[in-house]
């Protein structure tokens, strides 16, 4: 069995469950937590760390990004 790996912290719950809709669309199991200071984490299987990153990656406008121009 393997464990859950978090791949994105959000600001609150609407914004989990979308990253969370991204990642299940493209099959992957995700589950929403309780982070810090009032965050929300989204976790993925330890195997799909990659996949889930690369979905998040490009489902996300560029301006959307932190840090981007």
């Amino acid at each position: 069995m393997t464990g859950m790996v978090q791949v994105a912290v959000a600001g609150d719950v609407a914004e989990a469950e979308e990253i969370q809709g991204i990642l299940r669309s493209a099959g992957i199991d995700a589950e929403i937590g309780d982070g810090e200071d009032d965050s929300v984490t989204v976790s993925v299987p330890e195997g799909s760390i990659e996949e889930a990153q690369d979905a998040i990656e490009a489902m996300t406008e560029p301006e959307d990004v932190i840090g981007e121009p």
